[in-house]
């Protein structure tokens, strides 16, 4: 791959919330993307605390129907107001259901601990650093996706969610969820991108 693929992928990688059911590749090669990612992304100190866990087709639709019920406790409690739901939220969700897959990125405490309490002075830091690294799993897997023919979007329904989520799927319930990344055949254009000035966020000295 030469520099020139490398930015073609981020200039791709777009939010696309209208995405369909159809799919470019057999699931065998999106399991492949997941392995890639788990095996390529660094951590800090190596620490391998992300966790990957991939929904699709059934397995898919059932997390979205546990967000809508969980969001229903919501507005029965009073916390969501029930115009807002049914207007705004409800349709969103519904909306994800529709996608292919979704991908939900998790890190796992047991495996930051020791280093923790391997390197005291930077004990603060091991959290922050894991999600950096989760981050870099997600990027992974959002521009290969995209490279797969899919597109995709990035929602943070956790904690919400979480504890249905461990559930569910039997995971452990000490695993933090970070991320839910939904993607589906892509069936609109992504929206208007604006950028700031690139003087304004990138500084180079010494160059030549």
């Amino acid at each position: 791959m030469t520099v020139e693929n490398l930015v073609q992928l981020a200039q791709n990688r777009r939010t696309i919330y209208q995405l369909g059911r159809d799919s470019p590749v057999p699931d065998s090669k999106i399991e492949e993307l997941v392995n890639a990612a788990i095996l390529n992304v660094p951590s800090s100190f190596n620490t391998q605390s992300t966790r990957i866990v991939v929904l699709l087709h059934a397995e898919h639709e059932k997390l979205w129907d546990i967000t809508t019920e969980a969001f229903g406790g919501l507005v029965m409690s009073g916390a969501v107001p029930e115009e807002m739901f049914k207007n705004q939220t409800l349709p969103k969700l519904q909306g994800f259901k529709k996608a292919y897959g979704t991908v939900l990125f998790f890190e796992d405490p047991s495996h930051i601990k020791p280093f923790k309490e391997k390197f005291a002075a930077f004990a603060n830091h091991f959290e922050p650093w894991a999600d950096h690294s989760n981050a870099m799993h997600q990027y992974f897997m959002w521009t290969g996706l995209e490279a797969l023919g899919f597109g995709a979007n990035l929602q943070h329904y956790n904690p919400l969610i979480d504890s249905a989520v461990a559930k569910e799927w039997d995971l452990p319930t000490e695993w933090r969820l970070i991320a839910q990344m939904v993607f589906g055949s892509p069936e609109a254009a992504p929206g208007e991108k604006t950028q700031k000035p690139i003087e304004e966020r990138v500084k180079v000295f010494g160059k030549q």
